[in-house]
């Protein structure tokens, strides 16, 4: 994405675009993290097309990572979250820190089968952890491959389980009570220091000029979207990301480390100027991707601007499911899984795509609606609106079905809300923007947003929500 940004001006215009295929080989599902590399130079020679570009910037989704060997060189492919890898790994963790409840006390993280300390500890013994001299989280992998340089930006750090929320830094406990060499972890990086320039075979490839800065962005892709929330008011900024998963939570100046917030699965992730991303994940359009998937690799595409009209006119709540049941987590045939779980909950099996469509987009609302208000709970903030940024701020449904189950006002945009916080953290590190609600102001200024009140019988809503309880989690 090409980014232009000036005194009222925030423009952005897709420069490449290339696929992001996992590789399922004999030992697990991991990422093709060379041909992501080669699109993003690919993608960095059409940027340069359009004309001089003066600073790049990397984000990624969180918690994966590379690891190098002592000449820096990767050790193989990085492993992919969703594999199976770590499954009862967390038990062994919790026993080595003391229990769930103070490696909560010191990361803030929800507790997610994947963070990078899980999927550490599942390759304790290895021969690839023990010839490894970095870790990489998969953004600073990226900018390392386009500048030589080595850093871990704080906004993904935080995601790692090694952490410490409470003081911005790695945590100087828990390497050693877990056997994870500190020197693995690099400096810290914060948004906008400088990660370094171009390296000539950059250049060569790409043609951009010598002397091209690497720019530090919020690397995890959520951090990156929550500074381009077009919040404008007082008061909480209530969000909720919305693509693959749903980030449903509140911006706050600092974390919240209660045991009720650790009760439920609340996580405190770092965002830019020292702010907390006080959020819970939500398996967010995720379940309706795979189903797509799933019917198209049967030969029946999806057309789905006529599957949401058809979706609107299917009985209200005749199933539910919970996103965030385990079995919804891997790859696989989602229409399946989700059909047994309503005949597991009595409920009846949506078979037509237009009513699992409706299953799944009401059911995301519920939840979205459930975290919200859990947050403003838990923080003791008050919310008065959400804003709704990412892919699903298409979704018409999903952003009204929002607005009716939570009973707030929902502004949805921008779509492409995490390259807009990418740029924009650019540009101000260059002087171009001021500070965090100046950069929001001009969001809220140059892009397209829609508004949706609530409607209907709000009690509808809380019947629903009693019908579709979280599962629970062992601790």
């Amino acid at each position: 994405m090409v980014g232009r940004v000036g005194a009222g001006t925030l423009e952005l215009t897709e420069a490449h675009r290339f696929p992001n295929t996992p590789v399922r080989l004999p030992d697990g599902l991991r990422w093709d993290a060379l041909a992501l590399h080669q699109g993003i130079l690919d993608g960095l020679r059409a940027a340069a097309r359009s004309g001089p570009v003066d600073s790049v910037g990397v984000d990624t989704w969180a918690v994966d990572h590379g690891l190098l060997d002592a000449d820096g060189a990767l050790l193989g492919a990085p492993y992919h979250y969703r594999d199976a890898r770590t499954d009862g790994v967390a038990e062994e963790v919790w026993a080595r820190v003391g229990g769930a409840a103070e490696l909560y006390r010191t990361t803030g993280l929800q507790h997610l089968p994947f963070h990078t300390v899980f999927q550490l500890a599942a390759a304790a013994g290895s021969a690839q952890l023990a010839a490894a001299k970095r870790l990489l989280l998969m953004p600073d992998l990226f900018t390392y491959w386009l500048t030589g340089a080595v850093g871990a930006e704080e906004t993904n750090a935080s995601t790692t389980g090694l952490f410490d929320v409470r003081t911005g830094t790695w945590s100087r406990e828990l390497p050693g009570l877990l056997g994870i060499d500190p020197g693995l972890l690099p400096p810290l990086r914060a948004p906008g220091d400088p990660a370094g320039h171009l390296l000539p075979y950059v250049r060569a490839h790409t043609g951009l000029a010598a002397g091209t800065p690497v720019t530090t962005v919020a690397s995890h892709d959520t951090a990156s979207a929550v500074v381009a929330v077009p919040a404008t008011g007082a008061g909480a900024v209530a969000f909720v990301s919305c693509g693959t998963w749903s980030l449903a939570g509140l911006e706050l100046p600092g974390p919240v480390l209660t045991e009720e917030a650790r009760a439920a699965n609340f996580t405190n992730e770092r965002g830019v100027d020292g702010t907390v991303r006080f959020l819970r994940n939500v398996m967010g359009l995720w379940l309706w991707e795979e189903c797509r998937r799933t019917w198209e690799g049967r030969g029946h595409p999806v057309d789905l601007p006529a599957l949401l009209e058809e979706a609107s006119r299917e009985r209200a709540f005749a199933s539910l499911v919970d996103p965030d049941a385990p079995e919804f987590l891997a790859p696989g045939d989602m229409p399946e899984r989700i059909a047994e779980f309503c005949r597991r909950t009595g409920q009846p099996v949506p078979v037509a795509p237009a009513a699992v469509l409706r299953c799944v987009l009401e059911s995301l609302a519920v939840a979205h609606r459930r975290t919200l208000r859990r947050a403003a709970e838990l923080s003791g903030r008050e919310v008065r609106r959400i804003h709704l940024v990412g892919g699903g701020a298409r979704n018409t449904l999903l952003c009204q079905w929002t607005a009716d189950a939570t009973g707030l006002p929902v502004t949805a945009g921008p779509v492409e809300a995490t390259a807009l916080g990418n740029v924009l953290v650019q540009a101000r590190a260059a002087g171009l923007v001021g500070d965090l609600a100046s950069v929001r102001r001009l969001v809220a200024r140059t892009q397209p947003l829609r508004h949706y009140e609530p409607q209907g019988d709000g009690a509808v809503w809380d019947r629903a929500a009693a019908r579709l309880e979280p599962s629970p989690r062992k601790c």
